[in-house]
């Protein structure tokens, strides 16, 4: 799936973009897919002139948030990593997490995941994977839309209803011809994963891959986050796989400060 830079303010409101707008275009020509782009590349992913573009790379390149390489290539800056560190919901939930991920990995050697979500979307904050787990389109850092992935239908079921609603009656991309595309049968999944305490997202993303997921909560019980496992389909047991992904679940939400009897 190829993310597509996303300009701020003026993309929404349709007016003349700002300065600001600008330069986080600069910042959103960046993705996965693109992790190094010239001056050139960067003028056009975010619609900007070329003296615009060198005027802004220039100035986020001074400030630390973009590098320039001995062959004149633009890569994004270390500044950035320190600010995105001091997310709650990135390096410090991962910090806290990482010992149960880890847990899980040993006691399956399977594909291990935590996401969280941001607007429609669900973005992996961390992964485990063995030389021998079945092979998934993740990184850390990579988006899916949330009806596609276990992690995002444990989050989806558990966000406000508004924006359940909201979601379910928008355009619900296709990846295989196992993924929801039926608002109806959308929300059916959802009621059945507040129901049961679990996700299952079979084939959704590609066809030889089963995740089963489940919500991270935070002291005040809220959802804030959700742990993956990833099998091969043709292998699953699922009934053998909800357990182990319950427990570590409940282990970093404990370790947030949920507490199930206050509950």
């Amino acid at each position: 799936m190829t993310a597509l830079p996303r300009v701020a303010g003026s993309a929404r409101t349709g007016s003349a973009p700002t300065a600001t707008d600008r330069l986080l275009s600069v910042l959103a020509a960046f993705d996965h897919e693109h992790p190094a782009l010239c001056l050139t590349d960067i003028s056009r992913r975010a619609g900007l002139s070329l003296t615009t573009a060198h005027r802004l790379v220039g100035a986020l390149t001074e400030w630390g948030a973009l590098e320039r390489d001995e062959s004149g290539v633009y890569h994004v800056g270390l500044r950035l990593w320190e600010i995105a560190a001091l997310a709650p919901r990135g390096l410090a939930l991962r910090q806290i997490a990482l010992p149960y991920l880890e847990d899980l990995y040993e006691a399956t050697h399977e594909n291990v995941q935590l996401a969280v979500r941001d607007g429609s979307d669900v973005v992996y904050i961390e992964w485990l994977s063995g030389r021998s787990a079945v092979g998934v389109h993740i990184r850390v850092g990579a988006r899916w839309p949330l009806h596609a992935t276990g992690v995002g239908l444990a989050l989806l079921a558990h966000g406000d209803p508004e924006f359940q609603e909201e979601y379910c009656a928008g355009t619900l991309a296709s990846f295989t011809p196992y993924t929801i595309t039926d608002p109806a049968r959308l929300r059916r999944e959802l009621a059945g994963v507040r129901r049961t305490g679990v996700a299952v997202s079979d084939r959704q993303v590609t066809e030889d891959a089963l995740s089963v997921a489940a919500p991270v909560r935070t002291a005040d019980g809220s959802v804030s986050a959700a742990v993956s496992i990833v099998v091969p389909h043709a292998d699953a047991q699922v009934p053998v796989l909800v357990p182990a992904v319950r427990v570590a679940a409940r282990g970093i939400s404990r370790a947030l400060g949920w507490r199930p009897e206050r509950a």
